[in-house]
């Protein structure tokens, strides 16, 4: 797995965490509920796939989310699994 160091940012008018690589979009899409945020679909196109840029994403988020205090609902399968293997995140669910 090659890693590419990315610049992710949230895009609160569309409600995702995103980059763009090579002309791609990957994101994170989300539902902000006063303090619980539910990370609900993670998508990374196929030519940006095995760089470890989901990763990347997930711990942006997760730190944004720990930042401002919020409840994280982990519906992305992705996200749940993130979760599971970072156990400093446990303390968000």
């Amino acid at each position: 797995m090659t890693t590419t160091t990315i610049d992710v940012r949230n895009n609160a008018a569309a409600s995702r965490y995103e980059t763009t690589i090579e002309g791609h979009l990957a994101e994170i899409v989300y539902v902000l509920h006063g303090n619980l945020i539910s990370l609900t679909h993670t998508k990374v196109p196929p030519a940006l796939e095995g760089r470890g840029i989901a990763s990347q994403m997930a711990k942006f988020a997760l730190d944004d989310a720990q930042a401002k205090g919020y409840q994280v609902k982990p519906v992305c399968p992705f996200i749940k699994g993130y979760i599971e293997k970072h156990l400093e995140y446990q303390a968000l669910l």
